[in-house]
């Protein structure tokens, strides 16, 4: 099948070592070239993966049709047409989420006009099977006079030189080439990434190697051949550049913590609440101090959904005894040495936990909005906690000023955190809250308010010679509460005996 055997690599020599392998054949217009690329992609590489699929992003030619009629001897290929024109992000988007959904462990991107060579497959995917590396880039500028010799024009030579130059020297990446369009991914770090937040237009791959960066993930470039010809370039090349700068000087302005975007928001949720502690007027911060007003020596303490356990690590300290509850294995290990005891359980089947004794305090924070009940299990939790034993709530207060805002101009945006979170089920205001836990029974005591998460969003906000912001913020949320506080807090008092409930 290979007509470029100058470029093949030892037949029998690849293996997918037990990996479920995928190659996405990424296709716009490209009627002529599809059936020649697919192929050159090895026998060997035929054998061993798992599936090849060409995405045909609504081509204006029979792009679709000549990947139909491709004779393919091993049924390995599948073909997909898009009904509108995503663009080539949007088509990527596709494409990824496809090799997720159908659990593959790695995919590689192809282009189906042929101009990055299928044949280097096999050497793409050695590093993402041997686990040396999360994405791998196929590079024709790692020797950059091959990229001449290949045919690339002197115009477009210079100008991958200076927009990489330019996109190292604001991501601290150093990558010899940002610009190639053969890439591949293991599917473990495409699930780590909000990869819909990217763009759709070309500087896709500009925005995926930034969520690399922030992620940590390990990049592997490997040299690759150029190849120019009668392939048609669909890039409008000054748009595209000035798109790759300001991409790149976002992500350093995020890196700085001057700007929030949500596409490189990509820090787990347990190194973003362990950071609630540094600012004085987070939910975390208020809720320890109030608790430290309490003789906390040997008193027990349940915390429901405890993720990163920020609370928790602070209360230990001053001699509580914690048990915890969290179905996520991964919080479960990394804080479940603060712990006397773990429960990975549902909360919502609070009942069916093997919970053996009353508690002095239980947290709840953060956690009520995502139940599918909770006033009752509100009710339920007082037979877990002795009489006159506290429980503390933390609930995003949904008609905070920005939400608001938005409500105005007709957007409703959800997002993986904040108080339009994308898991909640419910949605409550500070009187709403307040409402939900007397309806359950509970005598509420107390109420605090939380300040929007400044430090969260300009991280130098957490050094003392910047508290002044924090200050006059926290002043503008206790005058007006409704408009601006952040997550109303509830301390709440347990007037039953936990035995006659």
């Amino acid at each position: 099948m290979n007509t470029h055997p100058e470029l093949a690599p030892v037949s029998g020599t690849f293996s997918a070592q037990g990996k479920r392998l995928g190659v996405f054949v990424i296709s716009y217009n490209a009627e002529k070239l599809i059936q020649e690329t697919l192929q050159r992609i090895p026998d060997e590489i035929w054998r061993e993966v798992e599936v090849v699929y060409v995405v045909d992003d609504c081509s204006m030619d029979e792009t679709t049709r000549a990947a139909l009629t491709y004779p393919d001897p091993y049924r390995k290929l599948k073909v997909f047409r898009n009904r509108i024109n995503r663009r080539y992000g949007g088509n990527q988007k596709f494409g990824y989420q496809y090799a997720i959904d159908r659990g593959l462990d790695t995919v590689i991107m192809l282009h189906g006009d042929g101009q990055y060579a299928p044949e280097m497959l096999p050497q793409l995917f050695q590093p993402l099977i041997d686990g040396s590396a999360d994405i791998v880039i196929g590079s024709r500028m790692l020797h950059r006079r091959d990229a001449l010799k290949g045919g690339m024009p002197k115009y477009k030579f210079v100008a991958n030189i200076f927009l990489t130059g330019i996109e190292n020297l604001l991501s601290g990446l150093s990558m010899s080439e940002f610009h190639s369009g053969y890439r591949g991914y293991t599917t473990q770090f495409l699930k780590r990434i909000p990869l819909w937040e990217n763009s759709d237009e070309w500087h896709f791959d500009s925005h995926i190697l930034f969520q690399a960066k922030q992620a940590g993930a390990t990049i592997t470039e490997i040299p690759i051949p150029t190849h120019y010809g009668d392939e048609v370039c669909h890039v409008n090349g000054i748009s595209y550049g000035l798109n790759c700068i300001r991409s790149a000087l976002l992500f350093r302005l995020h890196r700085w913590g001057l700007v929030r975007l949500n596409r490189y928001d990509i820090a787990p949720h347990s190194l973003v609440d362990a950071r609630k502690l540094d600012d004085p007027y987070s939910s975390h911060s208020l809720i320890y101090r109030r608790l430290r007003k309490m003789k906390l020596t040997h008193d027990k303490v349940l915390d429901l959904g405890f993720g990163c356990a920020g609370i928790a690590a602070a209360i230990t300290q001053h001699g509580a005894v914690l048990d915890g509850v969290d179905r996520d294995p991964v919080a479960i290990a990394e804080s479940g040495p603060l712990f006397r005891r773990t429960f990975q359980h549902d909360i919502n089947d609070l009942d069916n936990i093997p919970f053996n004794e009353k508690y002095d305090i239980i947290l709840a924070a953060d956690i009520l909005q995502f139940l599918v009940d909770p006033a009752d299990i509100l009710s339920r939790l007082k037979k877990y906690l002795v009489k006159g034993g506290m429980l503390v709530v933390a609930l995003p207060n949904v008609v905070n000023v920005q939400p608001r805002l938005r409500i105005l101009l007709g957007r409703f945006p959800l997002h993986h955190r904040g108080i339009l979170e994308e898991q909640a089920l419910h949605f409550y205001t500070l009187d709403s809250m307040k409402q939900l836990l007397v309806r359950a029974g509970w005598q509420v005591e107390e109420t605090d308010v939380t300040n929007v998460p400044l430090t969260l969003l300009f991280p130098f906000l957490r050094a003392r010679r910047w508290r002044l912001p924090l200050w006059l913020c926290r002043g503008l949320t206790l005058m007006f509460k409704g408009l601006f506080a952040y997550q109303g807090l509830l301390f709440c008092k347990n007037p039953n005996e936990a035995d006659l409930l």
